[in-house]
């Protein structure tokens, strides 16, 4: 596939590396060149240095025989113009853009985007889809990360195994003799750096990351195994009004009305505007890190902070600063790489990157066959991927434990209706089912394969 990217910053560069690992052909167009000739001399990928929504420039990049244009710059409106341009002057068949401001997203603009207006055929709202991820985080307590998945008749679930995990040290095929009524497959451990499928022998470690889908009715249930038995949240302290904070806000508001939500936002001007867009919440003038704004927010009764500030320290200094005032859990922004992996260590419970979701937002529109969800975990490891099974696939009325599933690829259920099915060496996958599989980095291609639409299909 040819794919042409508009931007080269951080979602940019992470896309790129990640389609070109993959065997696609890539080129980057960025005003910057000093960005693009990193890149260039670190991936291999091919760079345009130029004005991205320019004729000539995507021309240049190679334009009349892109496959997919992925506008990705700084600028919503930049990105408007380049997949107008590319639709107009190239015609190229999948225009995706990433739009930030809100005002373009109001529900009463809802055509703005569609066919007949502007020329884009999936759009990317990186504030509204972390909203979501941070608000999955504190509805299900005990969890760094969660995702629903196949009409969220499943959810795929990370959970760290402290020292406390009643199941650590445990191998993992005597897990369904230790709780045979849960519907729980391990997909994925993140073990010192390294994601890897586990065996059926290997045991979890203290520090261990475990990714496991699960029926969602039994979510609760595998949470209390590994350890976990939180309460749900009812009083949340949010640290920074911006976008995301407010929509993580508004989110909660929705989805948990009974929650108590204080706010707290820096600037006076914009503390009054988002006061007045919450339902319910409250909303606190001052600065995250001062201990004694903690203190009127009683942090100290609070059971998660949310830490979601343009800035990465204060998010980090803020989420300890609270934890330390007796907050009992945290969920951190953080946009820089190498905070990330840092964060875990010092204390804080769940980290959010706007930058990995944008680019898992990115990649389920452009795996192609009949793939309808990715998730890329957040070291960048592997992928969890739901997707539909065809008659035509490999797949498709034979045990699983005779199918020869490619190395690297691990089934964790199968959703027929309303039915959910944990995997087993007996199980057959029928055409329509979905299947939510892991698929290590490497193997993301024989995923895509074994889901292909062949012309027997028709």
């Amino acid at each position: 596939m040819q794919i042409l990217i508009c931007g080269a910053g951080r979602v940019g560069r992470h896309i790129a590396r990640v389609l070109a690992a993959e065997g696609n052909e890539v080129t980057v167009i960025d005003r910057d060149a000093a960005l693009i000739e990193r890149l260039v001399s670190a991936t291999d990928v091919n760079g345009v240095v130029g004005f991205a929504s320019y004729p000539d420039v995507m021309e240049r990049a190679g334009a009349r025989n892109a496959d997919l244009l992925i506008a990705a710059t700084a600028s919503d409106e930049v990105n408007i113009v380049a997949c107008e341009v590319g639709q107009a002057m190239f015609s190229i068949p999948k225009r995706i853009a990433r739009i930030r401001a809100q005002n373009y997203l109001a529900p009463v603009y809802a055509d703005l985007f569609s066919s007949n207006h502007i020329a884009i055929d999936v759009v990317i709202s990186p504030e509204m889809e972390v909203a979501r991820a941070v608000a999955r985080r504190i509805l299900v307590p005990g969890a760094f990360d969660m995702i629903s998945l196949a009409r969220d008749k499943v959810r795929l679930v990370g959970v760290r195994c402290d020292p406390a995990c009643p199941v650590v040290n445990t191998p993992l095929r005597q897990l369904t003799s230790l709780f045979p009524e849960l519907s729980i497959e391990v997909v994925a451990i993140l073990r010192q750096g390294r994601t890897f499928i586990p065996s059926p022998d290997d045991q979890m470690l203290t520090g261990d990351d475990v990714y496991f889908v699960a029926d969602t009715r039994h979510v609760a249930r595998a949470l209390a195994a590994f350890g976990h038995n939180e309460s749900p949240h009812r009083r949340i302290v949010v640290l920074g009004g911006g976008n995301i904070g407010l929509a993580v806000v508004q989110q909660l508001e929705r989805e948990a009305p009974d929650m108590k939500i204080k706010l707290i936002e820096r600037e006076k001007l914009r503390a009054e505007f988002v006061a007045d867009a919450v339902a319910h919440s409250t909303v606190l003038h001052g600065d995250a890190l001062d201990p004694d704004l903690l203190e009127e927010a009683n942090i100290a009764s609070c059971e998660a902070v949310v830490a979601v500030t343009n800035d990465d320290q204060t998010n980090i200094l803020g989420s300890l600063l609270a934890k330390r005032g007796g907050a009992q859990r945290s969920v951190t922004l953080v946009n820089t790489r190498s905070f990330a992996g840092l964060a875990p260590s010092l204390g804080i419970d769940a980290v959010v990157s706007p930058n990995a979701i944008t680019v898992s937002t990115i990649l389920q529109h452009v795996r192609r066959g009949r793939i309808r969800t990715v998730h890329a975990l957040r070291d960048g490891g592997g992928e969890i991927v739901e997707a539909e099974a065809l008659d035509t696939s490999t797949l498709v009325k034979k045990p699983l434990g005779e199918a020869r599933l490619p190395d690297g690829i691990v089934i964790g259920a199968i959703v027929r209706g309303d039915e959910v099915i944990i995997p087993r060496a007996d199980t057959r996958i029928r055409p329509r089912d979905s299947v939510v599989l892991f698929a290590t980095r490497q193997a993301v291609k024989a995923v895509e394969r074994l889901f292909a639409v062949r012309l027997e299909y028709f």
